[in-house]
């Protein structure tokens, strides 16, 4: 049998049979893009998070149908529109790579991972009004150091962008 134990404003938390976990109630996906420019650059995106206290290095991603639209929002759509918020680049070529579950144990959570290539500069970035979003360029040849060295400024690195950097090579 389900349980609600509580509603949040944007999640809420479940018991069902020996588990409890959490449902997002404000959106019905999630997507996450991995983009990269024609000359090689990837391009990340570092936020504060609140659950870790820390900075984390991650693909920009962000919620499908979460605003209130006259025709809902596919994932690629949404993917292309949180691709401009968080980072200000537009893609020429997009490409559906793969999809499921974040934290299967804790979240209902399903992730679609879109790649983005040949990416250009369009506009500022930065996320909407609730966001404060660092953008970072990388050179593909050295992102692997690059992220070694955030981790040992402090930084989190979100796992996903590994599972992004095989793809791209």
């Amino acid at each position: 049998m389900k349980t609600t134990l509580h509603k949040g404003k944007h999640l809420d938390l479940i018991r069902e049979d020996n588990w409890e976990y959490v449902r997002r109630t404000t959106c019905n996906g999630i997507v996450v893009i991995v983009p990269m420019t024609a000359d090689g650059k990837v391009i990340f995106v570092e936020q504060f998070r609140r659950p870790v206290e820390a900075h984390v290095i991650e693909w920009p991603a962000g919620l499908v149908n979460d605003r209130i639209l006259a025709d809902p929002e596919t994932m690629e759509a949404a993917a292309r529109r949180e691709l401009l918020e968080e980072t200000g680049y537009e893609a020429e070529h997009f490409s559906f790579l793969v999809r499921g579950p974040v934290s299967s144990g804790l979240s209902s959570e399903i992730i679609t991972l879109y790649q983005a290539l040949d990416v250009v500069k369009k506009g500022p970035g930065g996320g909407d009004a609730t966001e404060s979003i660092r953008v970072h360029e990388v050179p593909l040849k050295e992102a692997d150091l690059w992220l070694y060295e955030m981790e040992k400024k402090g930084f989190l690195v979100d796992p996903k962008v590994y599972v992004g950097l095989y793809f791209l090579k």
